[in-house]
């Protein structure tokens, strides 16, 4: 039927594991962010941590948003465990190949 929205119950637990996985995940996302953005900016070295570092702040809201956007907190923690590793298995593939200045 057109127009009929689904129903979603929240419950006190998955409100809990979305807030953990907003603050600890976030977390993650924003320091794997900082360590890719701080190997890859084509900036001097001094720029690029600073840059890196106050781009974080946007990365860890983006990845709180994430959170509670995503239909389960498993899958909230799926999503957040998984782009923390694509961006630090990304900044150490630079330091492996001798990308990092």
């Amino acid at each position: 039927m057109p127009g009929k929205t689904r129903r979603v119950r929240h419950t006190f637990a998955g409100v809990g594991t979305r807030s953990l996985a907003a603050l600890l995940g976030g977390y993650l996302v924003a320091y794997s962010g900082t360590l890719c953005l701080a190997v890859y900016l084509p900036l001097a070295r001094p720029d690029r941590a600073v840059w890196a570092s106050l781009a974080s702040f946007a990365l860890w809201a983006l990845a709180m948003l994430l959170a509670f956007a995503c239909r389960t907190p498993l899958r909230a923690w799926l999503w957040l465990a998984g782009l923390s590793l694509l961006l630090s298995g990304s900044a150490w593939l630079a330091g492996t190949w001798g990308m990092r200045p």
